[in-house]
């Protein structure tokens, strides 16, 4: 479910009244993963990696309250559920947008991501959840990346987490990951909180 609330009567007050007006609220962290436990989970389980790694960016999005909270069109709204987007590549050689509703069981998470992404990839139409906070997500696996950067626009204001191809190391497979967020939103303590819940939670995936 989505409705306004009272900017004023939340913890994000002072951020609301600093930055809804900015005209690049944005801001974005980058941090190197250690991405090895998903790798040998996707092999063991014949699962995507990708579709993991969406799982674990849900996972530790669901654990922070700021997730809940998106500011657009100069309100602040508040949802009581997650979806995570992912972009599709699809048979006419264009994109389409896809959003995943997060759940914690990641067998159904798999299921809604293949199901999804593959109409999405044959139909070649985008698809949406309404009434959930949206983390967006970027795979651009074609080539090792160091850092991405999205647009810094008031035009699109959800989270987006962003990342290259993964590197494959002696002992250890790791992957830089860019995340994006408006200020309003969360602080950069935030921000760094998230990617710290990431991490743990690549980390414990069993």
């Amino acid at each position: 479910m989505k409705r306004e609330i009272n900017p004023q009567e939340t913890s994000r007050a002072d951020a609301f009244s600093l930055w809804m007006s900015s005209p690049m609220p944005m801001v974005t962290l980058v941090k190197t993963f250690n991405v090895s436990k998903i790798v040998k989970y996707s092999k063991r389980h014949d699962m995507s990696f990708n579709m993991l790694l969406c799982w674990c960016i849900g996972k530790a999005a669901s654990k922070m309250e700021e997730f809940y909270l998106l500011p657009e069109n100069g309100k602040l709204y508040q949802y009581d559920k997650l979806a995570v987007n992912v972009i599709v590549n699809n048979k006419k050689g264009g994109i389409n947008s896809c959003d995943i509703p997060f759940c914690e069981d990641i067998r159904q998470f798999q299921d809604k991501y293949s199901v999804l992404t593959q109409s999405a990839s044959d139909s070649c139409e985008s698809s949406f959840v309404d009434d959930a906070m949206v983390v967006g997500t970027s795979a651009m696996i074609a080539t090792e990346l160091d850092c991405i950067l999205n647009q810094y626009t008031d035009k699109f204001c959800n989270p987006m987490v962003m990342w290259g191809k993964y590197r494959k190391g002696w002992f250890k497979s790791t992957l830089p990951l860019s995340f994006q967020f408006h200020h309003v939103q969360m602080d950069g303590g935030h921000g760094a909180k998230f990617l710290e819940i990431l991490q743990h939670t690549i980390n414990n995936l069993l």
